[in-house]
């Protein structure tokens, strides 16, 4: 009777425990089920190769919302808020997080394909590191596809992204993208513009407008712009503070055609050295008389590593990344702007690879992407294995 009712009393226990367990796992589901699901669609689809110096592949489906609404009703001046937000919000408090400062060369281009469709073609220039391809579907804006290099999220570049922990750091990749293009398509990108006498004076305006960091603006844009000109007036109600001790600018086009450089600047390359003054400048282009470097070209527009404005700088051997700039422009205007395929458009961003056309870099193009805006799909291949089949990879918004 005795070793029954302990039994009984055990089993009642144990029954017990597995219930709190069974409420405390659905609590935490209900609370966390979106984070938990992009947690587990972090995947790894290349390997690494260390002795090529490719990082990994990664993709990742965010489910549900990112608190990016909450976000830019706040807004953030500095790296430092940024991080305090996504702590608090994305990593729930458990992971510290951090951007790291870098040293992006970076091209791109837009162009018209024979069957009239638009594209932006974009090369992310750096060392090896391991990269992730991130959909988002947010209730508050569009569906958008954008690549993030993980290291900026503090996540190590000479090993595989493995562990629960780094997963969850990877759910703060929407607040980081580097280039993306969104269900309405449009796409936008991210470079560095090497301004000032010293060459990495950061943008830093204070007015009294709200604030946004540089890949929180490049997020504004994919989430909520369908146009370049709604992407422009969504820019300007912000002041921007650029991320990582760096200056940059940026390029963003649509599926009519057209496509803007945005740059803040302040005076001359030798004179640009208070971020706190600088002033939004939009190129579009169609507009010869703010392109001074070639004629006008309203089908297409390219961009590297300098600022467009004329006479920012005092020679063109001042110009960040003049040598691919050139090299862009001699493919584009062999045919007008007009390419037979997105294939060639792909040959472009080849033409400037770190390793293609700088033997002995010691850099790397981590990726390469076509976005075709007219058909919201996008061409990937990453750490210039342009001849390797299996390193292409295809996605549709």
């Amino acid at each position: 009777m005795k070793k029954k009712l302990i039994k009984r009393i055990l089993l009642i226990f144990i029954c017990a425990l597995f219930g709190i367990a069974l409420i405390g796992t659905i609590t935490v589901y209900s609370v966390w089920h979106n984070e938990i699901n992009t947690a587990f669609s972090f995947k790894k689809i290349r390997n690494r190769n260390d002795d090529h110096k490719d990082g990994a592949l990664y993709e990742m489906t965010v489910s549900g919302d990112y608190y990016f609404e909450e976000f830019i009703e706040k807004g953030a001046s500095s790296d430092s808020e940024l991080i305090s937000y996504i702590t608090s919000h994305i990593t729930k408090g458990l992971i510290p997080m951090k951007i790291s400062e870098s040293e992006i060369a970076c091209s791109a281009f837009t162009a018209e394909l024979e069957n009239g469709d638009r594209v932006f073609g974009r090369n992310y220039d750096f060392d090896k590191t391991n990269t992730c391809i991130v959909k988002t579907n947010p209730s508050h804006g569009y569906k958008s596809i954008s690549t993030i290099d993980l290291q900026f999220l503090g996540l190590s570049t000479d090993k595989d992204v493995t562990g629960l922990m780094n997963r969850i750091t990877a759910l703060a990749a929407p607040f980081v993208p580097l280039d993306g293009m969104n269900e309405k398509g449009v796409s936008c990108a991210i470079f560095m513009s090497y301004q000032g006498d010293e060459k990495t004076v950061a943008t830093d305006q204070k007015t009294d407008k709200p604030d946004i960091t540089s890949t929180t603006m490049l997020r504004l844009i994919l989430d909520y712009a369908a146009t370049v000109e709604e992407a422009v007036s969504l820019v300007e109600k912000y002041d921007l503070h650029d991320s990582a001790q760096t200056s940059y600018h940026y390029m963003v086009a649509d599926a009519t055609g057209k496509s803007a450089i945005l740059e803040w600047v302040n005076g001359t390359d030798k004179t640009d050295n208070d971020g706190t003054a600088r002033k939004l400048v939009v190129t579009y282009n169609d507009q010869d008389d703010h392109i001074g470097q070639r004629e006008a070209e309203a089908s297409y527009q390219w961009i590297t590593n300098f600022i467009v404005q004329p006479g920012y700088y005092e020679t063109d051997e001042d110009k960040p990344g003049f040598d691919r700039y050139n090299i862009i422009y001699d493919g584009l205007k062999k045919t007008d702007g007009k390419l037979a395929d997105e294939q060639q458009a792909m040959d472009i961003l080849e033409s400037v690879g770190q390793r293609y056309y700088k033997e002995g870099h010691n850099g790397c193009t981590v990726h390469s992407v076509v976005y075709n805006l007219t058909k919201h799909t996008s061409y990937f291949i990453p750490n210039e294995n342009y001849k390797d089949d299996t390193a292409k990879f295809y996605y549709s918004i």
